[in-house]
């Protein structure tokens, strides 16, 4: 099926979203949707799958006209969409969210439960899918969960598949895993309009490459175009992809953990005698594959966990040293830490609050915000305008709800609200998750920056490259455990061996002889790991 949008047109009250947009699709392509933040890309597939009505220009399926009233229509027509946010009942299984709304029925309109599985099972096979009927969402890995959300759209028979920002929270295997299952797609005769600012990923499985900026198409090019011209297309101006760290002394010790070891209800420990210190101005970055207890790590170090033993200290640039372990959350960041969650919607923002509140969730007990039990506009209003400016955060107002805000625009608020503090240390979970490069650029030079401040950042990111621009030591979670800390410089093959449970002597060993990662056993997912 060919698509073709001509000179589309979405306005949001004054603001265009979508400006005249041309674009075409070929049958069995797969077409990236590249763009910044906030460039009007999701804007434009919501008008294709009906959630929006344009305000101008036409949408064409082998040349016919369509006219969308909602999703029902633009599924009717062949057209389905994985959203950034999966539209999943996590208490429903596999097979009963597939079949949601075209529920298989029996004798008395009940629910034909075998013939929904064996529905689920046909498709998983035949794109292998591998995802288990019977298994409940809210079990599911976040890349499992996401192949629910295609097998939903295939079931409906789409052969124009939307996928709208669908790597931005999988780790690098369940990316690789992701790219495999659509380049099967392809294969099979569908159509891909695959939304993303991840470069690589652009080169590695696009045919074609439309670039918007600020709401207009910038160009259409091959996916051969290099990062440097791509990310210069959509930023609008040059942008640095290297990460350009200085040279400089670290001070004392500034968080020290000694024997963190945290259990789960059935008594295994999730984190196993952790111990690390962190400088004053240095980076301690945590590598690992996704789902061996960095999560928990950070959680554990801003109040979120009791441990089950262990220290963790505190020494402020003045003042006696602290002891967190077991303190609130509240009482921590008081403690001059900033905290930077890795799910930002979960952990980091309220989406019903308006930026500007949002900029001061965890600083209204008092001066300059609060007085007497009463909130200072004036205060919240100037603190707003400012940290706007400074990071570039791309929004109409400062009072306007955060929900309307991009995802990379409301990490960006995240990340001013925590930097325009006065930090001791500084803890940070995926930084540039889901975030364009433009932006990528922008929070590594301002966690630079915090480093020659001399606080002291642990970050936890499953970008290896990000870890290893960042880092002044390396640290690998394996299990729960740390299998050494590495110099910034440690190779990748090295890194990788100790991903895959190698303790870092070893694998610096192997190493130096050739040897490579194979894979984790079945027990964190089975992912590989690919230098």
């Amino acid at each position: 099926m060919r698509l073709e949008l001509r000179h589309v047109t979405k306005r949001f009250g004054d603001f265009v979203a979508n400006d005249a947009i041309d674009l075409v699709v070929e049958p069995g392509q797969i077409h990236a949707l590249l763009g910044e933040n906030g460039a009007g890309k999701s804007t434009l597939m919501n008008v294709l799958y009906g959630l929006y009505a344009a305000d101008g220009g036409e949408i064409r399926l082998d040349d016919k006209p369509q006219h969308f009233a909602g999703p029902g229509d633009a599924m009717a027509a062949g057209i389905g969409m994985v959203h950034q946010h999966f539209m999943l009942v996590p208490v429903f299984t596999v097979a009963e969210n597939v079949v949601l709304g075209q529920e298989p029925t029996g004798a008395l309109g009940m629910i034909n439960v075998k013939k929904a599985r064996n529905f689920v099972t046909e498709i998983s096979n035949r794109f292998g899918f591998d995802v288990d009927p019977d298994a409940l969402v809210e079990d599911l890995p976040v890349g499992v969960q996401q192949r629910v959300e295609i097998i939903k759209a295939l079931s409906r028979k789409a052969q124009i598949l939307i996928l709208d920002e669908p790597t931005a929270v999988l780790t690098p295997q369940e990316t690789d895993e992701l790219i495999t299952i659509m380049r099967g797609l392809k294969e099979s005769g569908t159509s891909i309009i695959f939304i993303t600012h991840k470069l690589r990923e652009v080169q590695d499985v696009a045919d074609q490459v439309t670039v918007i900026r600020a709401g207009q198409v910038i160009g259409t090019v091959p996916p051969t175009t290099s990062q440097t011209e791509l990310a210069e297309m959509m930023v609008g101006r040059a942008v640095d992809l290297a990460v350009h760290r200085t040279e400089h002394t670290a001070g004392a010790v500034a968080l020290s953990v000694k024997d963190l070891t945290l259990l789960d209800p059935e008594g295994r420990a999730v984190l196993d005698d952790i111990s690390f210190d962190i400088a004053a101005g240095e980076i301690l970055a945590v590598a690992g594959i996704q789902g061996n207890g960095q999560t928990e790590l950070i959680e554990t170090l801003v109040g979120l966990h009791k441990p089950s033993a262990g220290t963790i200290t505190l020494q402020p640039p003045a003042g006696p040293a602290q002891e967190l372990a077991g303190r609130s959350v509240k009482s921590i960041l008081a403690a001059h830490v900033g905290y930077i969650p890795e799910d930002r919607g979960k952990d980091g923002v309220v989406q019903g609050f308006s930026i500007a509140e949002n900029l001061i969730l965890d600083q209204v007990g008092g001066p300059p915000f609060s007085s007497h039990g009463g909130l200072k506009m004036k205060a919240i209003a100037d603190n707003a305008a400012k940290l706007v400016e400074e990071f570039d955060v791309r929004a109409g107002s400062a009072h306007a709800s955060l929900s309307q805000l991009s995802g990379g625009n409301q990490q960006k608020v995240v990340v001013a609200r925590e930097l325009s503090r006065d930090l001791a240390a500084l803890i940070v979970a995926q930084p540039t998750r889901g975030v364009d490069v433009g932006s990528i650029e922008f929070i590594h030079s301002r966690i630079l920056e915090e480093r020659g401040k001399g606080t002291a950042l642990l970050i936890v990111s499953t970008e290896l490259s990000e870890v290893t621009a960042l880092a002044d030591r390396i640290a690998v979670m394996f299990r729960g455990r740390f299998m050494g800390i590495a110099p910034a410089g440690t190779s990748r093959n090295v890194l990788g061996l100790m991903m895959a449970g190698v303790e870092y002597e070893d694998a610096l060993a192997q190493g130096a002889r050739g040897g490579t990662p194979t894979s984790q056993s079945e027990h964190d997912g089975g992912a590989e790991w690919v230098s």
